[in-house]
């Protein structure tokens, strides 16, 4: 549907239907995602939405498509439904959302291009074609200088207003501070919550419906010459241009100083809360929202301070890019402090666990962004430093006996223990596998311990054993295990 993967600095829309239509089509699909997914639990409503898209995709687009590769496009589709009618889960809808995506890459633009050059496509497709909507409706009606001041001004109120939301969800304290703007009897007759989903939506969906090509040049004109600055002028203001990134970095800042000094006072300073808030409430509801908050700030750091870009000469722009970036890894940080808050109460788990890995890899990625600006790297390199990190990650993980940890510190941290936060789970325990005999054994010499207990330990050294039967089931870690169990019997014996 559009050649979005070319590298062409040149880019047009792609007018097959009038610009109204198409913004019929989105509206209509907006009313339709109303009707599926709001305020409703998502489930085959996701395949039929997604079945809805092609169709109005298609209807806007027709005279675009390539003959040759529409039977591709649509196996692509069927293939990235079939997960999605199986189970609607996280995985699932990924691979639904890159279906579509590639399909619409691929039907609309059958020239071979490289695999980086599809990426890119994919990436503008949903990070920057979104924001494009905010320009392109108001052409719908003749109205350009309309258009230009909403792209300067929508971007930051809109990504602002979503910040905002995330902020008002991770901390009790702007809740309360929210409430205190009673909007009135009017204000209360109009959802803001729906209003935002109908806008959302038509922006998600937009990139589909109104299709943009970048043209196929030899070589690439120089980005500040007299020919590109007279593009930019004659196709109005650029999307996501210097002036709107100006002003979305320094509204951006003021709204994330607001939190880091909520945070610095009363989860770094312990400072006294309201009456009404708990301080584990306040620890615990943060955690996950400022994540992604965290992650929605640095795709669009990445976006806004592309290389080449024209954001990426301003010192300004740089320098409100580092305060920025500073503020979110000082907020990933107390995520961490947030969660590690959470799990002295009610201990730990697996996803808890991975919880504190991932933090750690959004700050590491953040960090690495910052680097990529300030030692003026590509984005190939930002993208191996990751891949880097994250193996590293993996490979380190890999050898780490979670498990035991997990058992070891929650039967340490039990309120039979250590007489606070939660009393001992032997059924989780149990489901830990052999690796939490040891941490078991501790747990049976108290006294006020669950009888059942030792039921649940006789078949995990059951299934252990049966495990080390055989020399193929053999691991030096199971074999470690072994060791350990042998001493102790000895001991208990002798």
């Amino acid at each position: 549907m559009t050649s979005i993967a070319s590298p062409a600095p040149d880019t047009q829309s792609v007018e097959i239907a009038p610009r109204w239509f198409k913004l019929a089509i989105a509206l209509v699909l907006a009313a339709l995602a109303d009707w599926l997914f709001y305020g409703e639990r998502v489930g085959i409503s996701v395949v039929v939405f997604a079945i809805a898209l092609v169709l109005g995709s298609l209807l806007a687009n027709f005279a675009a498509l390539s003959r040759s590769r529409a039977a591709l496009g649509a196996v692509v589709i069927v293939a990235g439904l079939v997960p999605a009618v199986e189970e609607v889960n996280a995985a699932s809808l990924v691979i639904l959302i890159l279906a579509l995506g590639i399909a619409l890459i691929v039907t609309i633009d059958p020239a071979p291009v490289r695999l980086g050059e599809r990426a890119a496509a994919l990436l503008d497709l949903f990070l920057v074609g979104p924001f494009r909507f905010f320009r392109d409706a108001p052409r719908a009606f003749h109205l350009p200088a309309l258009a230009s001041g909403l792209v300067v001004w929508l971007v930051p109120a809109l990504l602002g207003t979503i910040f905002i939301c995330l902020f008002v969800a991770a901390n009790p304290v702007l809740e309360k501070w929210i409430q205190l703007f009673n909007p009135g009897e009017v204000a209360s007759q109009v959802s803001v919550g729906r209003t935002l989903f109908w806008i959302v939506a038509m922006a998600l969906v937009w990139p589909f419906i109104h299709l943009w090509r970048r043209a196929m040049v030899a070589s690439s004109p120089d980005p500040d010459g007299p020919d590109a600055q007279t593009a930019a002028r004659s196709s109005g203001i650029a999307l996501l241009g210097a002036p709107t990134i100006l002003r979305s970095l320094i509204l951006f800042n003021l709204l994330f100083a607001v939190q880091t000094a909520l945070d610095a006072a009363y989860l770094w300073g312990n400072a006294t809360l309201p009456a009404d808030v708990t301080y584990a409430s306040y620890a615990h509801r943060g955690a996950y929202p400022l994540i992604a908050t965290a992650l929605l700030a640095a795709g669009f750091v990445l976006v806004a301070m592309r290389p080449g870009g024209p954001a990426e000469k301003s010192s300004v722009i740089r320098w409100l890019v580092y305060l920025w970036v500073a503020q979110n890894v000082m907020m990933v940080a107390s995520s961490i402090l947030r969660l590690d808050i959470y799990v002295q109460i009610y201990l730990l788990t697996y996803w808890r666990i991975a919880a504190f890995i991932w933090m750690m890899l959004v700050a590491i990625g953040l960090l690495l962004i910052l680097a990529r600006i300030a030692l003026n790297r590509s984005n190939e390199w930002l993208i191996r430093a990751n891949l880097i990190t994250l193996t590293a990650v993996i490979y380190v993980s890999s050898l780490v006996n979670f498990a035991s940890i997990i058992a070891d510190y929650n039967v340490s941290h039990s309120r039979e223990v250590s007489g606070k936060g939660v009393q001992m789970d032997t059924y989780y325990l149990s489901q830990l596998g052999p690796q939490a005999l040891p941490a078991m054994e501790k747990a049976m010499q108290i006294q006020t311990v669950e009888s059942h207990l030792v039921s649940r330990r006789d078949s995990l050294l059951d299934e252990h054993r049966r495990d080390m039967v055989s020399w193929r089931t053999w691991g030096f870690r199971s074999w470690r295990l072994q060791h350990y169990l042998d001493t102790q019997k000895n001991a208990a014996t002798g």
